[in-house]
This record gives structure tokens, sequence and C-alpha cells, in this order.
């Protein structure tokens, strides 16, 4: 900022005292002008306290510019009733005039320049007796041209006063709202990984836990089933470091190249190029369905439809709700529950049921609910919809859906989508079942839609 700046940012802070200051100045230089210039048959105290009057109220000209202006006219109009003849100290009056046009609303600078003109012609009439015509007639030309003069000045001012107001009110309101937006950003970004992390550590450690219990009780009758448990909690854990580390490579760059590897467990990632893989999607449901397999629980998939590509992220979303709600199985349904997964595709959506017979509605919650909160929000991103709570007959169920554009569908923002025939008979793909593996419940819906909420339940 330039010393002008400042010299203008202090006199607009202290506009009074630089007002005062500057209705000081003027008072000593035309009250002695007032006194010996003036001609008229008065004593020189008298235009002295004219002038004091004129020029005082200019002290709040921007202060209060209306009260100021309004007190400048009225001993302005006593003095045009009293004194015949003009003083120097009338210049008071388009001081007053250009203040009340800059600084006080459009009434009051309107009602100023309408005196002012009315002025140019009352004073001419009062001063027809003491000169000749012409004269009268330059003196009221004189007043109304000075008067309006001011007063466009004033205008100007007025109007580049506004526009710099109006600028810097823009420029705070447009930092306002990118603050603003950076806090969203910030906070959706923190819940997105929030939900990642979710999947992925409360996942890997229900399944670790489970293979670590399982193959404890087995260690002493079956070794070899303790080593399987060993080799499926190294595998699970070397999945979730990889994810984890993808992740957080995401979030932490090394110029502007992403710090993700796959190593094994217990390597940190070097300065290398970043790996990166392609996230989960619907066709990774078997290979999770067989991790949870060997966890004890009996899983049986079962696809419907005619599958085809998926917009981006609807695979991940659907990966990572199967994902949630085989965790959530894992934690609370007991031992050796029976879970069913269906998959069903639809002309415009993608189904997803989870449904199991163990105790989980009945469990002791162990969260805050944020696993049913991230199923919620990844379907509510793509318009879809979850239903999560007890099932009939015992045992618990996770219900979801999410729609997607048709091929031919006018906006539809996904090219070269296939769509499946409603007329289409049911198909099974993918994993089979494993011989004890019970058939699909027949509370388990097909094509129904269920509502956005979630029932309360014991589930995190």
């Amino acid at each position: 900022m330039s010393i002008w700046d400042r010299l203008l940012r202090w006199e607009d802070a202290h506009r009074f005292a630089v007002d005062a200051t500057g209705a000081i100045l003027l008072f000593f230089l035309l009250g002695p002008l007032t006194m010996a210039g003036s001609g008229l048959p008065m004593s020189g105290d008298a235009l002295l306290l004219w002038a004091l009057l004129l020029i005082g109220p200019l002290a709040w000209r921007r202060v209060r510019p209306t009260a100021s202006a309004a007190a400048v006219y009225l001993v302005a109009l006593a003095q045009l009733i009293t004194v015949p003849g003009i003083l120097p100290a009338d210049l008071a009056v388009l001081v007053a005039l250009y203040s009340v046009t800059v600084h006080g609303p459009r009434w009051a600078y309107r009602a100023a320049i309408s005196g002012a003109l009315l002025s140019s012609v009352l004073l001419p009439l009062q001063l027809v007796a003491d000169y000749y015509a012409p004269a009268v007639v330059v003196i009221c030309m004189l007043v109304a041209t000075s008067s309006l003069t001011v007063f466009a000045f004033g205008l100007v001012r007025r109007s580049r006063r506004e526009t710099l107001e109006a600028l810097v009110d823009r420029a705070e309101r447009l930092e306002k709202e990118r603050d603003q937006q950076a806090q969203i950003a910030t906070s959706a970004e923190r819940a997105r990984i929030a939900r990642e992390m979710h999947d992925i550590v409360a996942h890997s450690l229900s399944v670790v836990i489970a293979q670590a219990d399982g193959g404890r009780y087995a260690a002493q009758v079956d070794p070899r089933a303790a080593t399987r448990a060993l080799e499926t909690i190294a595998e699970t854990g070397r999945a979730a470091l990889t994810d984890m580390r993808r992740l957080l490579g995401v979030l932490r760059s090394d110029d502007g190249r992403l710090r993700a590897t796959a190593d094994g467990p217990g390597v940190l990632p070097d300065a290398s190029p970043a790996q990166t893989t392609p996230q989960p999607g619907e066709a990774d449901i078997n290979r999770l369905v067989e991790q949870v397999r060997l966890s004890g629980a009996h899983v049986s998939l079962v696809r419907m439809g005619e599958p085809h590509p998926l917009p981006p992220g609807v695979g991940l979303a659907v990966y990572r709700i199967t994902q949630e709600a085989l965790t959530n199985v894992l934690k609370h349904a007991g031992p050796s529950p029976r879970v069913t997964v269906v998959v069903q595709w639809l002309r415009d959506a993608i189904e997803l049921d989870v449904a199991d017979d163990g105790r989980g509605a009945s469990a002791d919650s162990d969260g805050l609910g944020q696993g049913l909160r991230g199923m919620q929000e990844r379907a509510a991103m793509f318009g879809g919809e979850v239903t999560a709570g007890p099932r009939k007959g015992g045992g618990f169920r996770v219900h979801a859906r999410l729609p997607f554009p048709r091929r031919g569908v006018p906006g539809s923002a996904v090219p070269g989508f296939g769509t499946s025939r409603s007329d289409a008979p049911a198909t099974t793909a993918g994993a089979t079942a494993a011989p004890d593996a019970p058939a699909p419940p027949d509370d388990v819906p097909r094509a129904a839609a269920a509502p956005t909420t979630a029932t309360k339940g014991p589930r995190v």
C-alpha cells in the first residue's frame, strides 16, 4: 500500500477531525473577507457571526451530511431574508451541496439542488431594487451555473464511491464463498477418506480376528487348519496394507507422483514411480465372498439378469456396500452364519441384497453406526437408496438399489451402456455356493425398491 493510499484510508477513518479542521481553516479564510469586502451597512461582528453560522456546520459534512446541509441552508435562507446582499461565506452553501450529494441519501441531494436553484431566483429578486437588470440576470445565471456544476461533480464522485463499495463488497463475498467452498470440499474429502478407511480396516480386521480365533481353537486338533488360518490372515493383511498405501499415496505425493506400492507386509514405500491398480468393482464380489467363506461363514452368491458396464463409481459403491454388509456379518452374526448375497441387474438399476440368519439383529453395537452411514452415503451419491434392519425369521438384511442411465435416454452421461431385457430369464453366475450353503431366503426381494432410511440396529 502506497503512502497516498494510507493517507486516504486514515483520512476516511477520521472524517470528523479532518472536516472540523477544514471548517476552521475556511472560517479563518472567509471570515476576514466577509468583514472587509462585503460593503454592507452592518457591523463587523454581525458579519463575522453570519460567517461562523454558515461555515460551522461543515464540520459534520460527512459524518452527518443531511443535518449539516440542512443547517447551512437554513442559515443561508435567514441571511437571504435579513441581509441585502451576498457574503463571501455563502460559498459554504456550495460545499454543503457537494457533501450531501456525495455522502447523503438521494432525497437529500435532490432537495439540496432544488433549494440551490430556487435561491438563484430569489436572490436576484431581492437585489433587483439595488442593481441594474443585466447585473441581476448575470447574478442569477452565475448562482445557477455554480450550483449545477458542483452538483454534477458531486454525482460523479458519488458514482465512483458506490462503484468502489460494490467492488469491495463483491470481493468480500467472493472471499467468503471461496472459504465456504474450501470448507465444504475439505469436509467432503474427510468423509470420503473416513469411509474408505473404515471399509478397508473394518473388513480386514474382522477377517483377521475371525481367522485368529478359528486357528487358535483348531491348532490343537488340526494343525493344518491353523496353518491355513495364518495364511488367510497374512493374505488379508497384505491386501489391506496395499489398499491403505494406495489410499494414502493419493493423499501424499512427491513431485506430483502418487506414492502407492504393492510390496509385501512391513515394507515401506520408496520414491519410485507410483504403482496404481483399478478400484474394485462388482466383478470382484466373487473374491470378497471367497474371503468371507474362509472365515467360517456359509456364503452363497447369486447373480440375476444380464450384466453390462456400470457408470464410473457405481461398481465401487456396490463392492463397498457388499464388503460392509459381510463385515457386519462376521462381527455380529455369531458362529457359522448362513449368508446369501444376491446381485440383480435390472433395466435401469442394480440391486444388492445381503441377508443372514445370525444373531446380528440382537447383538450389541460396537460403534457409532459409521458402516450403515457410509453405505447410505455411497448410495446417495448416485441417487440410490439403502435399507438395513432385522429380517423376518431372524437375522439381518441389507438391501441397496443404485440406478444408472439407460442407453438411448436423452441426457445420459455415461455412453455405451448395455441394457438387460426385462423379459430375460434370471441366470446364476459367478462363484457357486458352498455345499452346505442355503438357498436364497424367500424374503430376499428381486426388484423392489427400499426406502432411503435405515433401521437403527446394532451395526457399525
